[in-house]
């Protein structure tokens, strides 16, 4: 499945649909290039189950939890670990426990394709000059075929 994100309204609208299907044990896996708004449609989500306030990157941090949520959530920036052991190192599995995963370059970590909870979400910019215009590429694991946002 392709979504258009010709712009931020249509940015947080995508994340608001993906937050209203979400469950805990779900991930939802961005990929795309530096600047393609990963971050940005994490924030999306993140807003859209009910954050009130700033969404810092985990960037640096790389884990990021929100347990008020509706559904608690753990937002993680894989683009510094070195080796997919590391997610393992970091304790991945016990934030995972009980809680959606958000999890931004997800191949550093390993990938999580191989789940059948994994809504893959690879964002691409399209337009001139990486304008802000962007698209989505959806690939739905099979728990997510009878709820695709």
């Amino acid at each position: 499945m392709i979504v258009d994100l010709p712009d931020l309204a249509a940015m947080d609208a995508f994340g608001a649909r993906i937050a209203a299907k979400l469950q805990p044990g779900d991930v939802v896996a961005l990929s795309g290039g530096l600047g393609a708004g990963k971050t940005t449609l994490a924030r999306a989500i993140i807003a859209a189950l009910g954050h009130e306030g700033e969404v810092p990157s985990p960037t640096f941090t790389i884990v990021e939890t929100y347990d008020h949520l509706r559904v608690p959530l753990v937002h993680a920036d894989f683009y510094r670990l070195d080796d997919p052991s590391e997610a393992e190192e970091i304790g991945l599995d016990d934030y995972r426990e009980g809680a959606a995963l958000l999890a931004e370059w997800p191949d550093h970590a390993g990938g999580f394709s191989h789940e059948t909870t994994c809504l893959e979400i690879t964002l691409e910019t399209v337009g001139e000059n990486g304008g802000e215009g962007r698209r989505a590429v959806v690939n739905a694991g099979e728990a997510w075929q009878s709820r695709k946002p």
